[in-house]
């Protein structure tokens, strides 16, 4: 388990076309001190990813216009850094596989435990310093 301190305060994305989902997560993830900056617009968050470090973020599969799949790969050629939390309240074994071999470090299914959540995430910011 990692400790808090040492990702405390630092920038978690997260990308979802769902509005009341982006504002569950900036509830969840700012109450654990974490500096959270949502997108409902995966192209929104490819422009910002192209200009800033992101260390991590978290997207949905499913979206309208740019899939988190999509949002996958171009984050490969943008910011090969970044690690990818993947979330989808679909299950689709092949978009799972996808994902998986693209190399995210986590994939959740909605809902998802909370606590496994945050653990992921801050365990993703640690790697993202390495």
């Amino acid at each position: 388990m990692s400790n808090p301190d040492e990702t405390e305060g630092q920038e978690v994305c997260v990308v979802d076309d769902d509005l009341s989902v982006l504002k569950s997560m900036h509830y969840l993830l700012a109450s654990e001190g974490f500096n959270v900056r949502t997108f409902n617009k995966a192209e929104d968050f490819l422009t910002h990813a192209s200009n800033h470090y992101v260390p991590v973020v978290v997207t949905d599969i499913w979206m309208d216009h740019v899939t988190g799949l999509e949002v996958l790969a171009r984050l490969c050629a943008l910011s090969p850094n970044t690690r990818v939390i993947v979330m989808t309240a679909r299950e689709d074994l092949a978009a799972r596989a996808t994902a998986m071999a693209i190399g995210p470090v986590a994939f959740f299914m909605k809902p998802f435990d909370d606590e496994k959540f945050i653990a992921a995430v801050r365990d993703a910011l640690i790697q993202s310093r390495k």
